[in-house]
């Protein structure tokens, strides 16, 4: 496996975005999740994502196809994890067999039998929605015309929970991604191998730390 995106639950139109925009980031298109209740703000790299996803439609992500992500629970509780993970098969190698035990998620924005498979920790909100999409791509714009030159080299994703169901540590596996224990949920990003010496801690706003 290996990381396509990774993204952040925010509050309602995601100004907090604004934040990596003052930095000289350049943002993409947004769009809307149907029958998940969700849209987003999205800042694409040459290699992938951060992706900024609020509430938009509450009854629809409580009763909606994607209810069982629990988005709006996570929204709601201050000890939820806000993370989520987009992993996809290394070079087109895609598979029958799962990377970590799951359920099967059919979006209502994506044509059957295009959907998520999502990790059997999706009910633990102290935990990483982790999300494995066999068909490489999930649907992000290539090419995109704001895309950011900059390569994402590691995200390393600090949480406090005990990882209950072992999906944390299977979705560990995919390249340029880590996962650690930390007191608070926590999401850094290290772009260009770090290489201007720049770094932004964006909390408290954002549970965010950017290296380029």
């Amino acid at each position: 496996m290996t990381l396509d995106h990774v993204f952040i639950l925010v509050e309602p139109e995601a100004k907090v975005a604004d934040l990596l925009l003052e930095h000289g980031f350049r943002e993409g298109a947004r769009n809307t999740h149907p029958g998940q209740g969700t849209a987003n703000r999205r800042v694409y790299f040459a290699n992938g994502m951060l992706e900024f996803i609020w509430i938009q439609d509450a009854n629809e992500a409580r009763n909606g196809p994607g209810r069982n992500l629990l988005f709006s629970e996570r929204a709601e509780a201050p000890t939820a994890s806000p993370f989520g993970i987009i992993l996809v098969p290394r070079n087109n190698n895609a598979s029958s067999e799962m990377p970590f035990p799951g359920w099967h998620y059919q979006p209502a924005y994506f044509p059957s039998p295009r959907g998520f498979h999502v990790g059997a920790n999706s009910h633990n909100i102290v935990e990483p929605l982790c999300f494995y999409f066999p068909f490489q791509d999930p649907g992000v714009p290539k090419p995109q015309p704001n895309r950011n030159p900059q390569m994402i080299n590691e995200v390393i994703i600090s949480t406090p929970s005990t990882d209950t169901e072992g999906v944390l540590a299977l979705a560990a596996q995919a390249d340029r991604l880590s996962m650690r224990s930390g007191q608070e949920h926590l999401l850094e990003i290290t772009l260009d191998h770090h290489k201007l010496g720049r770094t932004e801690d964006y909390r408290p706003a954002l549970p965010l730390i950017l290296h380029w």
